[in-house]
């Protein structure tokens, strides 16, 4: 799933990339956005367009492109 068709408050897991640009992954990586790691999606947009979510006690705002980039799924 896309972290935008997912509600504020829920509590999020990565599972994966959907960018396959090495670059681009070492980003995401740096901001600790790492495989198995778990976050909370804190506030949305209206359109969706940034997303802030709060991961390892820092809040963090992802722009479209880098919330698209990462799939993950609901934990429970």
């Amino acid at each position: 799933m896309k972290l935008k068709e997912m509600e504020v408050g829920s509590k999020v897991k990565i599972v994966g990339y959907s960018n396959t640009d090495r670059h681009y992954r070492q980003k995401l990586l740096r901001m600790g956005l790492i495989k198995q790691e778990t976050f909370t999606i804190t506030r949305k947009a209206p359109m969706g367009d940034p997303i802030e979510i709060k991961i390892k006690g820092f809040n963090l705002t992802l722009r479209k492109d880098e919330a698209d980039a990462l799939i993950v799924e609901v934990v429970k």
